[in-house]
């Protein structure tokens, strides 16, 4: 990756295993799906996101799975409610996330079992 993909990965690695606080905006009181995605995008490129992941979707562009680059944004329907858990895409059909409360911030894969059928595809705001 180049780029803002490149300052997104570093500070997406550089979050791994933290923790899962619902409604959290920081690593130290623990980050949320949507609240580690705004606090990377702001610190690594200093686009602003709302804390919330329906929001950033709205205005987020749909691109292709083909087009997918690292530092993208993949969606999914947890919840039974649209763009209801989110995380970073990092190449190689992985994403970053922050899965729920007792959990850590890790790494996933797209085909997973349980993400695969929820998968409601990927968003930039990183490119026109």
């Amino acid at each position: 990756p180049t780029g803002n993909g490149r300052e997104i990965l570093l500070y997406t690695i550089g979050l791994l295993d933290g923790g899962y606080q619902f409604g959290g905006s920081n690593p130290e009181a623990g980050l949320d799906c949507s609240g580690m995605v705004s606090y990377i995008y702001q610190n690594a490129v200093g686009i602003r996101l709302p804390h919330n992941a329906a929001q950033i979707a709205n205005i987020a562009r749909p691109i292709s799975d083909s087009q997918m680059q690292v530092g993208d944004l993949v969606f999914f329907n947890t919840m039974n409610r649209p763009f209801s858990h989110m995380g970073i895409f990092i190449g190689d059909g992985k994403f970053v996330h922050a899965p729920r409360t007792n959990s850590t911030i890790r790494v996933a894969r797209l085909d997973n079992v349980y993400f695969a059928p929820r998968y409601q595809g990927a968003r930039t705001v990183l490119r026109a």
